[in-house]
């Protein structure tokens, strides 16, 4: 009686194996999660390029639904811009890296090597824009939802 139970426990294993094979094949299953970006107002450029490599590597889509400043931006140049849409109340905000305040006494002095850094990961449509507007400098340029941030990234179907 035992060897049976532990047959038929082997059988649907093996037939929930082959159903997920299937389910794979034919692309059923549940495709990533989506990650919405709401209230974002950047960090260390790093921790955005490894949070956005990952996002990107999962084959998850990024909706921008509110504020992405600075770092934040990083996800034009490292997500595919296909996984990218934007919603009516999205808004970039770029400006030049600057150094951690910590290690200048809370004073912000700008970095030109991660400015350079943060200009070589962005798509060429956002240096476009970048260029458009006198380049980055330490105040906040801001790219609001219209047309101009739909020659970057689409807008999100489902929002309009």
């Amino acid at each position: 009686m035992v060897r049976l139970a532990s047959l038929r426990l082997a059988s649907l294993r093996f037939a929930a194996i082959l159903l997920g094979v299937a389910l794979v094949g034919a692309g059923t299953l549940p495709a990533a999660a989506d990650y919405h970006i709401k209230k974002d107002f950047g960090g260390y450029v790093e921790e955005y390029k490894a949070k956005y490599a990952r996002i990107r590597d999962r084959g998850e889509r990024v909706i921008i639904d509110g504020i992405c400043n600075s770092a934040c931006t990083l996800v034009l140049g490292i997500v595919p811009v296909n996984r990218i849409c934007v919603t009516p109340r999205a808004s970039l905000g770029f400006h030049q890296a600057y150094y951690d305040k910590a290690w200048t006494a809370g004073v912000k002095v700008t970095s030109a090597a991660g400015t350079a850094e943060l200009m070589s990961v962005y798509p060429n449509p956002v240096k476009q824009w970048i260029a458009s507007v006198g380049g980055l400098t330490a105040e906040m340029k801001k790219l609001k939802n219209g047309y101009d941030l739909w020659k970057i990234v689409d807008p999100c179907p489902e929002e309009f």
